[in-house]
């Protein structure tokens, strides 16, 4: 069988949200187009890191163009704060990520793959099937491939850094996330902490 691709060359819409509580949040990365809409589940920290990653990425591509390239040095003053597309449907969990800058079309790529368990006896065993995982082009696992501007890129990941900040206020002392009937925080020797 060979892979499925869902390819958005470019998307009208690429964001990432969640759906549930504060908590309890669902994350996933959806990408819509001329009356489809793919979406993809993954975590609170992946999600983090992809924006944080294609900040970087495109500060990078700034800095080596001399300021020349197609990229704003900060998101739109109107960001997307609509709701993910319904009904979500999953496709599949991430499991991991690439960003690669394409200098020829001026575009951010964007690839989510699918999480693959491997079975392996030994750590040896481990790496082999890894290395054949990246290398199985045709018959690898799932993939969302999104080819963006520097300006959805950037509103992307402003969006991306919004919805994972939106969650669970921390707490001044731990920094771990305050439930809202509070937490064990770990810095008051294990007494429960409230949210107020």
């Amino acid at each position: 069988m060979s892979r499925q691709v869902f390819l958005y060359d470019p998307p009208d819409r690429f964001v990432a949200g969640t759906v549930g509580l504060p908590g309890r949040r669902t994350f996933f990365l959806q990408a819509t187009s001329a009356g489809r809409t793919t979406s993809v589940s993954l975590e609170k920290a992946q999600v983090e890191a992809l924006a944080e990653r294609i900040d970087e990425l495109l500060d990078e591509v700034v800095r080596r163009s001399g300021g020349d390239a197609p990229v704003p040095a900060v998101a739109a003053d109107s960001p997307d704060t609509d709701p993910l597309e319904a009904p979500i449907d999953e496709e599949f969990r991430v499991g991991t990520m690439a960003l690669a800058w394409d200098g020829e079309s001026d575009r951010m790529v964007i690839e989510a793959q699918a999480l693959v368990e491997l079975e392996a006896d030994s750590e040896e065993d481990l790496a082999d099937a890894e290395e054949r995982l990246l290398q199985d082009e045709e018959n690898g696992p799932p993939m969302l491939r999104v080819r963006i501007t520097g300006d959805m890129a950037r509103a992307f990941a402003k969006r991306a850094i919004d919805v994972v900040n939106a969650g669970r206020p921390p707490c001044p002392l731990c920094s771990l996330p305050l439930d809202p009937e509070g937490h064990v925080c770990p810095r008051q020797n294990g007494y429960r902490r409230s949210a107020d």
